[in-house]
């Protein structure tokens, strides 16, 4: 007993009203992993060869580029969301779930803007 109502044993832990939304990016970014990645894989097993010359060329045509880059973004995206929440879930010292959040968008959006960069240099014509 002494818990009180049930109104005062939850009060202060409801919702922070941002788990809906983390829950709709989540699933809005695995719908475009599945159409991105249905795409690569039906674009590889169109090509007639996996050489250099013709995955560069694939690469540079700008439907091409484009395409991989939503894919690494989409990915990455996904990656962080999924990551986030489990470090938020179960690190719990203020210090520690800090650096970790901090680590993993670092990570997240060093992966990012690489990969980006790359497709545009080879679509730009620069490699």
């Amino acid at each position: 007993m002494g818990n009180g109502t049930s109104l005062g044993r939850v009060r202060g832990l409801g919702s922070s009203h941002s788990g809906a939304h983390h829950w709709l990016l989540q699933r809005v970014t695995a719908v475009g992993n599945l159409v991105l990645t249905a795409w690569f894989a039906v674009s590889l097993l169109l090509m007639p060869n996996f050489s250099y010359i013709t995955l560069h060329d694939w690469i540079v045509s700008p439907v091409s580029a484009v395409g991989l880059s939503l894919l690494i973004i989409s990915v990455l995206w996904h990656v962080q969301l999924g990551m986030r929440v489990l470090i938020e879930d179960y690190v719990h010292e203020a210090g520690v779930k800090f650096a970790a959040l901090t680590a993993l968008t670092l990570v997240v959006c060093g992966a990012g803007f690489y990969g980006v960069f790359t497709i545009a240099r080879l679509a730009l014509g620069a490699a």
